[in-house]
């Protein structure tokens, strides 16, 4: 069974940086693309970020040059390091694996960015 529980959220300050960590379990690893999204109050889940196997990785406009996704085969986990953070950040984010058995969702963990 393929589970993915993230770690990391918080409340932290405009500005401030947070590391979001993702392990995944029950998959073989270097089959999947890793990718962040996330869910604000009273939107849909958006795209934040994702990472192949080699380490090829595509951001959100919004996000790109402020987040930095990365990912660690050996120990499979997956990181989205989050610097200059705004309030507009404010979400839960998901860990997300895609590969042959489909698409597998973690439980999230909360980022709230606020003074």
């Amino acid at each position: 069974q393929v589970q993915l529980v993230e770690s990391g959220g918080g409340l932290v300050q405009p500005g401030g940086s947070l590391r979001l960590s993702c392990v995944a379990s029950g998959l073989i690893f270097s089959n999947y693309v890793m990718s962040w999204y996330r869910q604000a109050p009273g939107k849909e889940r958006g795209f934040v970020a994702f990472i192949t196997f080699a380490g090829s990785t595509n951001y959100l406009t919004t996000v790109k040059g402020r987040f930095t996704i990365s990912r660690d085969n050996t120990n499979n986990t997956v990181f989205l390091q989050m610097n200059s953070l705004k309030p507009e950040d404010t979400a839960v984010y998901y860990c997300k694996a895609n590969g042959p058995t489909g698409a597998h969702w973690g439980q999230g963990t909360q980022v709230t960015v606020s003074s």
